[in-house]
């Protein structure tokens, strides 16, 4: 089975949950930007979450169906449509061949996922099928889908076979679809929870009060590496000489302008600047939908909190993944 890029949009890559183990040799995890749409997009079609998919940014991108298949579109409303007809989002749809989904432009949230059943067949590079740009590693040849680019899919498994079945013995339309708003607000203006960065105490007072008290931008500086905020400038007690050190997803830095950088799932391994705080695991999702001009309210929360609210959210994925095999049985 296969499918043709028609056009690519503003960007396309395929992304699964991440290449792990290699940021030792410089290697960055990268994989998918929101990784609970991703997770739910798989489950929709019987997938293994960790299956790779296509992350679909902002707007453009139109791909033409050569088989049968079952999809699923998670994340941001793109305002997608099969052969001009709007199509439902969050639950799984059959779309049969010769159709063209297209995914027209952003009105809520940046990033849309599309999962095939079966998964995509690309191979792993280094444990992985996310696209890591800079180093043209994984993915589609290492790079950005492009027009008449032909992507094939494996074979499909009993439990995509089962998903399948069930789709093409509905007589109408599929009644239920995920209730996203347990993850997802998509508001342009979120309140993102952190923790103090390991420099957060060589901030003067009326910095840390910014960071907490005042709104920060989200500026048209935001990729998939980092994203450039623009509000109160954040200014250090004294200038110090700072090593580079290990750096992660969300990790908040303070270059010499003031202006901070939340890193984002291409983030290098290390940074050298300094680290006033770091976003939660449970809300970069939300911060990965969150699009240039949206603003950013920052909470400062602890580590047990912290830990309380990935747990709550794993709970949720754990519970959505059986409700949704029950509707597919």
């Amino acid at each position: 089975m296969s499918m043709k890029i028609l056009h690519p949009g503003l960007m396309a890559t395929i992304q699964d949950l991440g290449r792990y183990g290699s940021q030792k040799y410089g290697v960055i995890v990268s994989g998918a930007m929101d990784i609970v749409s991703l997770r739910i997009a798989n489950r929709l079609v019987g997938n293994d979450e960790k299956e790779a998919g296509i992350e679909i940014t902002l707007y453009g991108t139109k791909i033409e169906f050569q088989e049968d298949h079952l999809i699923a579109i998670t994340g941001g409303d793109l305002q997608a449509t099969i052969d001009g007809n709007p199509v439902a989002m969050w639950r799984p749809i059959f779309i049969q061949k010769g159709s063209i989904l297209h995914f027209t432009s952003a009105i809520k949230g940046c990033r849309a996922y599309l999962a095939i059943a079966g998964g995509l067949a690309i191979p792993e590079k280094m444990g992985s099928r996310s696209t890591y740009l800079r180093a043209k590693i994984g993915g589609y040849e290492g790079r950005t889908l492009q027009k008449d680019d032909v992507l094939q899919t494996r074979d499909i498994s009993k439990t995509n076979e089962m998903f399948i079945k069930k789709m093409q013995s509905l007589t109408e339309p599929l009644s239920w679809s995920v209730n996203y708003s347990a993850f997802f607000s998509f508001k342009k203006t979120q309140t993102i929870r952190i923790l103090p960065g390991s420099e957060y105490e060589r901030f003067d007072t009326n910095s840390q009060q910014h960071l907490l008290q005042k709104p920060y931008t989200v500026t048209m500086n935001a990729d998939r590496m980092g994203y450039q905020l623009k509000g109160n400038k954040l200014q250090l007690t004294e200038e110090f000489n700072l090593l580079s050190e290990g750096v992660t997803f969300g990790t908040i830095q303070v270059p010499t302008n003031g202006q901070p950088i939340i890193l984002m799932a291409d983030r290098q391994t290390t940074g050298g600047y300094p680290k006033i705080a770091q976003v939660i695991s449970a809300d970069l999702p939300k911060l990965a939908q969150m699009q240039p001009t949206n603003q950013i309210l920052f909470e400062l929360t602890s580590i047990e909190k912290a830990e309380q609210a990935l747990l709550k959210r794993e709970r949720k994925l754990y519970e959505l993944s059986i409700g949704i095999r029950l509707k597919t049985l």
